[in-house]
């Protein structure tokens, strides 16, 4: 077996946590690809792009938190295999170990005492003059929302080619199950089960009360637009990081990725374990 990592250059603890589960891994017999970056940050030559990893590893391995997750989604490229996340940040949603439990991790490979979850990835196109402009995937969600301006934007909202509202707010979110601990959460959204076959629609600070949050079927293409020029230009987004300016005409349709994303879990491990530690419920 041969682990990609890939780690977070801008989190101190990126180092030593690295070479602590390189020789986890050794230890083990289990070989190990360090990313470009990575072999930068370690002081190392000879290593490989994270969209090469699909041909020369088994698994990735990804030290930092949720962000570092999301960003190596675009990293990685069409990586069809499991993703395993090394937290050495706060929440840690996405991530499969601590970063002090580095040894169990490492067994638990070299013994394949683990499983992964298929988790759905959205697929986002952004049209001008009715072309497509650029194309986008993402795990957590995509947001258009109110750009410089600070004026609330109008946004129209159709699934599968029928009105679903014309909504005025601070913006508006379309997100995957993974997507609803994040920032959907945060706007009010409900959390949902990551082996729920739907997306979630909601609306960000929404100028009338009865406009909640939806959720509708995976099969469904959701588009977006707005005609409204008095509200200016507003900013798309993609699991926080990539970001398109969007003017009064644009739209954007966004449907079910034919990708996904293969989070590797430890035996054990569960969502709703995770929604326990992470949210403090205690029970009765």
């Amino acid at each position: 077996m041969n682990v990609g990592i890939l780690a977070n250059p801008h989190k101190s603890s990126s180092i030593p946590t690295l070479l602590a589960l390189r020789t986890a891994l050794g230890t083990r017999g289990i070989g190990s690809v360090l990313e470009e970056h990575t072999a930068t940050l370690a002081g190392e030559t000879g290593g490989i792009p994270a969209s090469s990893f699909a041909q020369y590893v088994d698994l990735a391995a990804v030290i930092g938190g949720d962000g570092t997750m999301l960003h190596a989604l675009s990293r990685l490229g069409h990586f069809e295999k499991p993703v395993a996340g090394i937290n050495i940040g706060t929440l840690g949603f996405l991530t499969s170990c601590k970063d002090h439990e580095l040894n169990v991790f490492a067994a638990a490979l070299a013994q394949g005492l683990y499983s992964t979850c298929v988790r759905t990835l959205l697929e986002a196109t952004v049209y001008r003059s009715n072309k497509a402009i650029a194309t986008f995937t993402a795990l957590n969600e995509i947001t258009v929302a109110r750009g410089q301006t600070g004026r609330l934007v109008s946004l129209r909202a159709r699934v599968n080619g029928e009105l679903l509202n014309d909504y005025r707010a601070d913006g508006l979110i379309v997100a995957t199950p993974t997507g609803s601990t994040a920032y959907s959460l945060s706007a009010g959204g409900p959390l949902i089960a990551p082996s729920a076959a739907v997306f979630l629609i909601t609306p960000i600070c929404p100028h009338s009360l009865s406009q909640r949050a939806l959720v509708l079927s995976d099969s469904s293409l959701v588009e977006l637009s707005s005609e409204d020029r008095e509200c200016g230009p507003m900013l798309f987004t993609v699991d926080g990081r990539d970001s398109v300016h969007i003017e009064p005409g644009d739209s954007i349709k966004v449907k079910k990725s034919p990708r996904s994303f293969h989070l590797l879990q430890l035996d054990g491990q569960s969502f709703y374990l995770a929604l326990r530690q992470k949210l403090g419920w205690q029970g009765l």
